[in-house]
């Protein structure tokens, strides 16, 4: 049905002269909202509607949050939420790129890591007709993008420089991103922590493109029905003296750090990934990409 205002034009004449009607610019919001690929699980997410406890750390990120959402574009940093699963970062992160999009109708975009390297792989399929950079054009020129889940793939030679592709071209154009991840600033020793699950480029990116927080706190997952935010902080409370993140390193590599070998763990994790590559390269059956060799996990 046409627009009783401007008649099906897009634009209407006001006291400034013309201008976009309204129903042109809900429009435009409604394709942007389409086309950021947010999870219809977190489509209804605000900071406004975020439980908030007692717990000091992440009332810091969440106006971190607001602030950066209220500030946006003009945006020195993007943000980098580092936690535990379950305590709300990806709830922030998509709550800020809704908002970006909603107040400001930016071009954002929103993925799951893995999923968007699994899409990814799938264009070294000759039967998928979709080029690579169709995939990858979208994520490095968005004006926000959400990396949800960051370390979660599996690492290899692969994955680390198609990563650090994405997030070196943001960083060069300085465009904001948003990321999430459930691996902690640890020493690089530690087969767990951020650095040696992105690798060392991304890891230094990170802490210059972004304000990074880390916080802790309980699981909204675990909430049975009918509960509010004293439940959470009770469930914080019970994992307080936990291990902040699940331990994902299996037992061999975590013995080898606790005996004193986990220094050259790095090293022959590296040597390895060289050793994989050749023979990849030596298999013409393997399927080719600009930048390197399709990875495997």
């Amino acid at each position: 049905m046409s627009c009783d205002v401007c008649n099906g034009t897009g634009w209407k004449v006001g006291e400034r002269g013309a201008e976009r009607c309204h129903c042109w610019l809900d429009s435009v919001t409604t394709r942007l909202m389409d086309e950021a690929r947010i999870p219809p699980r977190y489509s209804r997410c605000t900071i406004d509607n975020f439980v908030l406890y007692p717990n000091e750390k992440l009332h810091n990120a969440l106006t971190q949050a607001r602030k950066f959402a209220a500030a946006f574009p003009a945006t020195a940093k993007g943000l980098c939420l580092i936690g535990p699963p379950g305590i709300g970062k990806t709830h922030i992160a998509v709550a800020v790129l809704r908002q970006a999009i909603l107040e400001k109708r930016a071009r954002g975009l929103f993925y799951d890591v893995r999923d968007l390297l699994r899409v990814i792989r799938s264009t070294y399929n000759p039967v998928v007709r979709t080029a690579e950079m169709d995939i990858l054009r979208p994520v490095m020129e968005a004006d926000l993008l959400v990396l949800d889940d960051l370390g979660a793939e599996k690492p290899s030679e692969w994955v680390e420089e198609t990563m650090t592709l994405i997030v070196n071209t943001r960083y060069n154009e300085k465009r904001p991103t948003i990321f999430t991840t459930n691996y902690e600033d640890l020493e690089e020793t530690n087969m767990d922590s951020l650095k040696v699950r992105v690798g060392f480029r991304i890891h230094s990116r990170l802490h210059e493109m972004c304000d990074v927080m880390s916080f802790e706190g309980g699981d909204y997952r675990m909430l049975p029905p009918n509960s509010g935010p004293s439940d959470l902080a009770t469930l914080w409370q019970r994992n307080k003296e936990r291990l902040p993140l699940p331990a994902r390193t299996r037992g061999p590599a975590r013995a080898q750090l606790s005996s004193g070998a986990g220094s050259n763990m790095l090293q022959d994790s590296q040597n390895r990934a060289a050793t994989e590559r050749a023979k990849r390269l030596a298999d013409p059956r393997e399927l080719k990409w600009p930048g390197g060799k399709a990875g495997r996990g």
